[in-house]
């Protein structure tokens, strides 16, 4: 039986969809510590059980992004905050090559503010 969360991947088209999954990939490959969850209805990552980032597709855009709940306790080239005021985003072009090595800095810089107690993890 497949979960909501199987059928967010599997209902997209490609490249989106390829996409999507590598990003899901490189995610859980950052820290043990981080699991995959459906929240919200949309693929939610949590780290020790807290919300760390999530995935999506920009409504206007159509591109893949990465949402980073604590996005706006730093800053890096690649995030935009847009209108939100807590998380900040880095929109893809799915048909080219993931910028794997932006993503790993932005996934770290992310984590090390639940590994530091930037943000409290009960």
């Amino acid at each position: 039986m497949l979960t909501q969360l199987d059928n967010f991947y599997l209902q997209k088209e490609e490249p989106v969809k390829g996409c999507l999954l590598a990003l899901r990939e490189i995610i859980l490959k950052q820290d043990k510590d981080i699991s995959a969850a459906w929240k919200y209805g949309m693929p939610f990552f949590c780290y020790k059980g807290k919300m760390f980032c999530y995935l999506w597709v920009h409504k206007k855009l159509h591109q893949p992004y990465i949402g980073i709940v604590e996005g706006k306790r730093f800053d890096h080239p690649n995030l935009i905050i847009e209108k939100r005021s807590r998380m900040k985003i880095m929109l893809f072009e799915a048909d080219q090559d993931l910028p794997i090595e932006a993503i790993q800095a932005i996934l770290k810089q992310a984590i090390d503010l639940y590994k530091t107690g930037v943000i409290k993890i009960r």
